[in-house]
């Protein structure tokens, strides 16, 4: 039941919240409303879970009436255009970037703002002619990618590129490092066939703008085929489909519930909360699909551009290293810890492997993309999680060398078909060789790791969770407010992880460290 007037007084502080922007209020106050529906139903023991927070449904909102995430067919798109938006298919490439913005603008998501813009260098590489000089490509996608930022002012907001060259891709890069803005957020797919100085000159881009990632392509091709993305951070999902909800079990909390060490956690804790968290995302399925009615009524299902059998649910997990560190304190061995201890990396790794067991066992409806089952994801936090560490991460600050870090958490990497993030800040030396980076890419992505993400420690950007903020637009903004919603949540993060403080790696040479 929902107490009127604590409603009216959280509404009220909302409307009158100097710091917040038009948007930024129109989008609290909706969620405001959410919140005041009922939750769909649940067994005792789900419920009693969630309010404790072992499990966790990332405060999507009570009744969700869109799915978290949505990856519209774009190439399909321009292909046959938009009844619902009276769009006809473009005929040249200014046509086809008024076409996309247009289209961005109806695309839902958890966040409001649409979290995937489409593989661009694909999408527009067709429209651009020989004709078309580079200066005059470069301005086109300059005065794209301006509207794109001051649009959906949203670090969620994410596009693809890669794996093959091209003079988009190249444009992209060159249009990044000159303008220095949040959004959208970037991932290069990389294959063996990529070229070295492209993904060179992604590096460089990433010295500049932090961005972006790079994603193992064949990994994600084995998971979800050729038609995939990356979005919002670290999110990989099939095109033309996506998630209906995020859902998530905190391991820190599910190991303080269980008294026992390892084998039994494996064998009898984890069966329990893994099926308390299913039984959150199944409800969570339900009431979108069949009470929202969101694919019998989105012109974006009506239309061809999203197929409910390409979504799925998106099982997370997250403070794998607080539980391992908590067992191996159980076992005797108080100073082992995960990312420096043998025996602590073993346990992590039988952890991962038993959820991603069980996920694989418990059928779900509508998750035709999972053929049936949630995508099992590593998931890299909120700002409210305290004391906890995203995903299978090493903690902040206590993250081993380079080569040592790639080791450990690579492994994890092949269970996480919807995402899995670990982030590298490096020294400013490596600019003098970003060669060097391409062999540290490549090296981690040949021996498993999904996604390998950098970042250099002066930088003005930084990752958060797995977003980008500018470090300047945080200065203040419990004054003045921002413009991105995303750096809200960044300030929230920065108090309460203090993520400014990961260990710097050094990117040394071959001839400090001889290969054989």
């Amino acid at each position: 039941m929902v107490d009127i007037e604590d409603f009216q007084t959280q509404a009220r502080g909302l409307v009158n919240d100097r710091s917040l922007g038009y948007d930024q209020k129109l989008r609290r106050l909706s969620s405001l409303a959410v919140n005041a529906l009922p939750y769909p139903q649940l067994s005792p023991l789900c419920t009693e879970a969630l309010q404790a927070r072992v499990i966790c449904d990332m405060y999507e909102g009570n009744r969700p009436f869109t799915p978290r995430y949505v990856l519209p067919d774009y190439a399909k798109a321009l292909r046959n255009g938009v009844a619902y938006l009276e769009l006809e298919s473009p005929h040249n490439l200014d046509d086809a970037l008024a076409f996309l913005i247009i289209l961005y603008s109806q695309v839902p998501s958890v966040t409001t703002y649409p979290v995937y813009f489409g593989d661009l260098d694909a999408l527009l590489e067709p429209y651009v002619t020989d004709e078309l000089s580079d200066a005059e490509l470069d301005a086109k996608l300059r005065r794209f990618w301006i509207q794109l930022d001051r649009l959906f002012p949203d670090a969620f907001a994410h596009a693809d590129v890669g794996p093959r060259d091209g003079r988009v891709i190249r444009s992209i890069w060159r249009v990044e490092r000159s303008l220095r803005q949040v959004v959208p957020n970037l991932t290069l797919k990389v294959s063996p066939e990529t070229p070295d100085d492209l993904i060179v000159d992604a590096v460089k881009t990433v010295f500049e703008t932090g961005k972006p990632h790079f994603v193992n392509h064949p990994m994600m091709v084995a998971d979800h085929g050729e038609e995939y993305a990356a979005v919002s951070c670290y999110n990989s999902l099939k095109v033309r489909g996506g998630a209906h909800s995020l859902v998530r079990l905190n391991l820190k909390e599910a190991v303080a519930r269980y008294d026992g060490t390892v084998d039994g956690f494996c064998s009898e804790s984890l069966p329990h909360w893994v099926e308390l968290t299913a039984e959150l995302g199944e409800a969570r399925i339900r009431s979108l699909v069949e009470d929202a009615g969101f694919f019998e009524s989105h012109f974006l299902a009506t239309e061809g551009l999203i197929d409910l059998d390409r979504f799925s649910l998106m099982f997370g997990i997250f403070g794998l290293a607080e539980c391992v560190n908590e067992l191996m304190v159980r076992e005797g061995r108080p100073e082992a810890r995960y990312g420096h201890d043998q025996r602590a990396n073993e346990v992590s790794a039988q952890i991962v492997r038993r959820i991603a067991g069980l996920v694989a066992e418990r059928p779900l409806p509508y998750c035709g993309g999972g053929n049936g089952f949630a995508y099992l994801h590593s998931q890299s936090g909120i700002d409210l999680d305290m004391d906890t560490t995203a995903g299978t991460r090493i903690p902040i600050g206590d993250e081993p060398g380079l080569r040592e870090h790639i080791s450990v958490v690579a492994p994890h990497h092949e269970y996480f078909s919807a995402g899995i993030s670990d982030i590298f800040h490096v020294e400013d030396t490596v600019k003098n060789n970003p060669a060097a980076m391409v062999d540290v890419i490549r090296g981690a992505l040949s021996i498993g790791m999904r996604d390998f993400t950098f970042n250099l420690d002066s930088n003005e950007f930084i990752r958060i969770t797995g977003y980008l903020v500018r470090k300047s637009d945080l200065v203040g903004i419990a004054e003045h407010g921002a413009r991105h919603s995303s750096d809200y949540l960044a300030a929230t993060a920065e108090i309460n992880h203090t993520v400014t403080t990961r260990a710097v790696k050094r990117v040394v040479s071959t001839e400090s460290s001889p290969r054989g």
